[in-house]
């Protein structure tokens, strides 16, 4: 039984990458791996640190007796539910669960976030990318879409990362047979997360064109052109793209062997009496 206040490693992990999910954080200085969904703090003072809070707060350190328990006895001074995880990252790693790489993380902006830039007008890779950003490596990721001619100007601009862009100068793009997700997935860590080389699978036959790779592939495809007619504006379509991956996540996840038909949710008929 976890200790007051605080939460364990394997809890957490059911509540990674959901939407709702509260917020993680790391107060380690300079990890080079952390859990997934987590992030930096947005300030020295726990008090002062942006967000609501609404849905909670996860505070994790090296080892569950660092900072952590500091931080979140402020943040609960504050009104803000928060709770240490039990064992830090050490707990964490110790009982093999995902953590996410920053070895390719590109250099978060003044503002602590990371920037990306992609093609206007996304289908398939350049939603399912972000999705996997935002839920699993910078939750408070910028994604910028602009023109194709246009990625690499706004790229060196704005200090941006370019993705899923046909450029021999691009690091985010499709290798062979595999599409940027694929990429996203073994470059940050994640290969060995089995609900997520499932949804890989399917954004890949979904994007290259390759459905009879997975049977869900075709209903990918199909949803997502489905959005991009109904959203003019990319950021909107966006938004409405993470609910979908958020249900194929969840689904590759601990739902691949529900069934469904017009009796598997009915209730049991009574027998007849002769």
């Amino acid at each position: 039984m976890p200790a007051h206040n605080a939460i364990t490693p394997d809890k957490l992990a059911r509540l990674v990458a959901l939407p709702g999910s509260p917020r993680i954080i790391d107060v380690r200085e300079a990890p080079t791996e952390a859990i997934p969904g987590s992030r930096p703090p947005s300030g020295e003072d726990p008090s002062m640190w942006e967000g609501d809070g609404s849905t909670g707060v996860v505070v994790f350190d090296a080892d569950g007796r660092g900072g952590a328990v500091s931080a979140a006895a402020i943040l609960r001074s504050e009104g803000i539910p928060a709770e240490v995880l039990e064992g830090g990252f050490a707990a964490w790693t110790a009982a093999e669960l995902p953590v996410v790489s920053f070895a390719h993380l590109p250099e978060r902006h003044d503002d602590g976030r990371t920037w990306w830039v992609t093609r206007a007008r996304p289908k398939v890779d350049r939603i399912a990318c972000p999705w996997l950003i935002r839920r699993f490596v910078d939750p408070a990721a910028r994604f910028l879409f602009v023109a194709p001619a246009e990625v690499l100007t706004v790229a060196a601009q704005q200090r941006a990362e370019p993705f899923d862009l046909a450029d021999e100068r691009v690091f985010w793009s499709h290798r062979g047979d595999l599409c940027t997700f694929d990429l996203m997935v073994e470059a940050f860590g994640l290969g060995g997360h089995a609900p997520l080389v499932r949804l890989a699978a399917i954004v890949r036959g979904a994007d290259t064109d390759r459905l009879d790779l997975v049977p869900e592939a075709a209903g990918l495809l199909a949803i997502s052109l489905g959005l991009s007619r109904i959203h003019s504006d990319d950021h909107a379509q966006l938004e409405a793209g993470m609910a979908v991956y958020d249900a194929l996540y969840r689904w590759c996840r601990d739902a691949q062997n529900e069934k469904h038909d017009w009796s598997s949710h009915q209730p049991a008929r009574g027998k007849v009496q002769a």
